[in-house]
């Protein structure tokens, strides 16, 4: 049988180069993609060339990462190898951007390149846009874009206008949603708290969503924000991913 052998990183325990669900492809003369590098990597890429040379499907083995392998992460690695003629695509968290100011931009330009986000990017003039690859949506009025979400869309709300912002909380708060993040101040989150009250929001609905997003710590500028936002997408992602595999 021909095809190259997927090599897939199938449970981790301890510290180690790559998380669970990481994958790597391997030809007789060539690789596609990696699975950390290092002595591991190197054994395994052997240990698939093997395979395709004696015929074999699939082999499964659980690894100690130490002196042995010269690596001193100090954990384990199950590493499962099969026949398969490409990798598996990683399945995308949808995550829709209100606003394409200086922020919204930012946020974009850092989390366009993870391949774990799916993005929609809405707004309410073509113009504001920077020419991008990323699925854009223009809306007159961004709450009616909302329903269109999937119901385990992650949400943040980065417009030019607090009315905007806050009928943008109250439509996502109408419906079902994974995550949201409004760009704010703890005033400014204050009064967005008691007005989302009045329009018949329960406090624990309301605390859903976060507000201020990203890491104060790291400052104001957008970048900062950017980058305080995604670290933050991305911890909970490899939080999410260890409480999966065990």
């Amino acid at each position: 049988m021909t095809g190259p052998i997927r090599i897939t990183v199938s449970k981790t325990a301890g510290s180690v180069p790559r998380e669970a669900g990481t994958q790597m492809l391997v030809w007789a003369d060539r690789t596609c993609g990696t699975i950390g590098g290092g002595t591991l990597e190197w054994d395994a890429m052997a240990e698939a060339r093997r395979m395709l040379a004696d015929g074999r499907e699939t082999y499964t083995r659980t690894i100690p990462l130490g002196p042995a392998l010269g690596q001193c992460c100090g954990g384990s690695v199950t590493l499962t190898w099969e026949r398969a003629a490409a990798l598996n695509e990683p399945t995308q968290r949808p995550l829709w951007i209100y606003g394409a100011g200086h922020v919204g931009r930012a946020i974009v330009h850092a989390m366009a390149p993870l391949p774990d986000f799916d993005i929609t990017w809405i707004d309410t003039d073509a113009g504001r846009f920077p020419e991008t690859e990323t699925t854009t949506l223009v809306a007159k009025d961004p709450t009616t874009a909302v329903k269109h979400a999937p119901d385990n869309a992650e949400h943040l709300i980065l417009t030019y206008s607090h009315d905007i912002d806050l009928a943008l909380c109250h439509a996502i708060l109408s419906r079902p949603f994974g995550s949201a993040g409004l760009i704010g101040s703890a005033t400014k989150w204050a009064r967005f708290k008691s007005r989302l009250a009045a329009l018949g929001h329960r406090p624990a609905s309301i605390s859903r969503i976060a507000c201020p997003i990203g890491d104060p710590s790291l400052g104001k500028r957008p970048a900062a924000i950017a980058l305080g936002v995604a670290t933050a997408m991305i911890s909970a992602q490899n939080s999410a991913i260890k409480d999966h595999a065990g």
